[in-house]
């Protein structure tokens, strides 16, 4: 099947394509700060450059895009009709990426917690959200 796009068309659509300050991570930025916790963004310090870490509670978020990471059994998850092996390549290669990062962070005690972007677009997103909050903080000392 060939590309409906040109290839000067494809090439700039790709360019566009954010990996940071993606409208997910600044919905559960948003969220986070709303409910009083402070981040840092994109700490290099750390195996992966988790997009959201909380030193106090020594956890850090990777808020994945269902199709750049491969979200099983998720309807944002179609492989595309061209270049089928390329991209199924580069998808797997971000998956190992990604689960050696986490390997690497737990070593070192960090909490992990994959935010998938299919998750924020629910009706169910803030109940999603706050469960994520409860399971970093105490529920009394939630605000």
């Amino acid at each position: 099947m060939t590309d409906v796009h040109s290839k000067k068309v494809r090439s700039y659509n790709m360019s566009r394509i954010k990996g940071r300050n993606t409208k997910p991570e600044i919905i559960v930025r948003k969220f986070l700060h709303s409910k009083g916790l402070r981040f840092k963004l994109h700490d290099k310090t750390l195996s992966g450059k988790p997009d959201i870490v909380l030193p106090k509670f020594k956890t850090v978020f990777f808020i994945h895009g269902c199709f750049w990471h491969g979200h099983k059994d998720c309807k944002y998850f179609i492989m595309p009709k061209t270049r089928t092996n390329w991209w199924k390549e580069k998808i797997d290669k971000n998956i190992f990426n990604d689960k050696k990062h986490i390997r690497e962070l737990k070593k070192q005690s960090w909490k992990i917690i994959t935010v998938w972007e299919c998750k924020l677009k629910s009706k169910q997103r803030d109940f999603y959200l706050q469960k994520i909050v409860d399971k970093i903080i105490p529920i009394s000392s939630n605000k």
